[in-house]
């Protein structure tokens, strides 16, 4: 049965009571998803390296969570004297709060009758809801920032630096692979995106008819695949957890927070805001809370309850994905973060929104189907030579570089010292190709323990 799911003509009309246990819902799903998520990763990444993992507090250690959750809250909350009281106080409030609010528009399944009143699986919607999920997840810095200043410590300092630089990056290329969803679903609403994807299409270009699939994780595969890398940037997660890097600076930017409440507040937005970007890659790109084929061949899959197991399934995968990441790659360096992000994510990102925006207008009615593709071949044999220019300049640096790197080695092969490092001595006997001879014993002890 294809159910295109509520619009957003459908929200606004809940009592205050309904609109109530949606937000308690919504809130205890995830704070219990947090304790399942810490326990889960903690789970599965034992299991990669070939270890139990907790396995004492509770059946399979599932209360190991619980412990560290009361643990953390019971704990004595000590506050550095030299910190800014206020700011240093305000900034896991400012951290966690946003995390909380970026799901109030994800879509949870399709309308149901509530105690008799028939209301959508969703807090709410708007005709921009994607952008409040960009805004809350830019809030969320500032509790990172001001949690680093606030602290007066350099290394807290230079964690915060750190995620402010990293998340305006990756928060742009994020913000730029939603713009071909955008263009094909012709919405910025959370709940119409997924009634977009509910059954495939066919794209006429050339008098040929090719169908395409319903999901956008097929006919946006581009836009998926930086979205992907997207989400570790956007939330600290391995391998680019550069503002906690704590190999380089002890903690980052909650150093002088102890494993108090405050420190369980950053650790439960950090937990949180993976949920939300994995929720937001579910329903821009994966059919939301849409059954996968083959239970769609069901007709009542997409129809009352069944939509939010649908969804709870494709969020726990989406969750497998960040634990796997985490267990099998290291972390990178922060001048390959940037680079990244700057000089690969955002001009892929800007060429396929070219590209399909290219392929939107093809399959509009009455279009200059030759012109536009006539434009297209203009754009690209212009940036063709374009970078053909640039990476003959790049060439030409890089030849240079290592020039002048085969010039130095060439000077310090004939005189050492010249780099300005300390050379040792290299006239000692082994260097010229003497044998040591064989050492004397000469004390008596030495001759007694060697005779025995």
């Amino acid at each position: 049965m294809n159910n295109p799911g509520p619009t957003l003509s459908d929200f606004g009309h809940d009592p205050l009571w309904i609109t109530i246990i949606k937000a308690v819902a919504i809130f205890v799903f995830l704070m219990l998803g947090v304790l399942m998520g810490v326990w889960t990763e903690r789970k599965l990444i034992s299991r990669m390296q070939h270890r139990y993992g907790p396995n004492r507090a509770g059946k399979f250690g599932l209360l190991q969570t619980v412990a560290d959750g009361l643990k953390m809250g019971l704990k004595e909350d000590l506050m550095p004297r030299t910190v800014d009281k206020v700011i240093y106080f305000l900034a896991p409030i400012i951290i966690a709060v946003p995390a909380f609010l970026a799901f109030s528009v994800v879509p949870f399944g399709p309308m149901v009758w509530m105690f008799g009143h028939r209301t959508p699986l969703q807090l709410t919607d708007l005709p921009v809801a994607v952008l409040l999920v960009l805004a809350t997840a830019s809030i969320g810095v500032y509790g990172i920032v001001l949690a680093g200043w606030g602290s007066r410590s350099p290394y807290a300092i230079l964690g915060g630096l750190r995620s402010s630089a990293q998340v305006v990056s990756y928060e742009i290329a994020m913000g730029l692979s939603f713009v071909a969803v955008f263009l094909n679903a012709g919405t910025l609403s959370t709940s119409e995106i997924v009634a977009k994807q509910a059954g495939g299409g066919t794209w006429d270009i050339l008098g040929l008819h090719i169908p395409t699939p319903s999901w956008y994780v097929f006919s946006l595969i581009p836009s998926f695949l930086i979205y992907a890398v997207c989400m570790l940037g956007e939330t600290n997660r391995v391998p680019f957890d550069l503002p906690e890097g704590e190999g380089e600076l002890v903690g980052g930017f909650h150093t002088e927070y102890s494993s108090s409440l405050k420190f369980a507040m950053f650790m439960l937005a950090e937990y949180v805001n993976v949920f939300t970007v994995s929720a937001m890659a579910i329903t821009l790109f994966f059919g939301g809370w849409r059954a996968p084929w083959p239970i769609s061949l069901w007709d009542g899959a997409n129809t009352g309850w069944w939509p939010m197991l649908w969804f709870f399934a494709k969020l726990v995968i989406a969750f497998g994905f960040f634990v796997w990441v985490r267990a099998s790659l290291p972390r990178v360096r922060y001048d390959q973060l940037m680079a990244f992000g700057w000089k690969v994510l955002i001009p892929l990102n800007l060429v396929w929104i070219l590209l399909a925006a290219t392929f939107k207008a093809l399959r509009l009615p009455e279009t200059d189907r030759m012109g536009i593709m006539a434009f297209g071949a203009v754009v690209i044999i212009v940036a063709f030579v374009v970078w053909l220019r640039f990476d003959t300049v790049n060439q030409r640096r890089r030849e240079a570089r290592a020039a002048q790197v085969e010039e130095e080695f060439e000077q310090l092969r004939e005189e050492p010292a010249a780099g300005g490092f300390p050379v040792p001595a290299l006239d000692l006997p082994h260097y010229h190709g003497a044998v040591p001879a064989a050492r004397v014993p000469t004390d008596a002890k030495e001759v007694t323990s060697g005779s025995n």
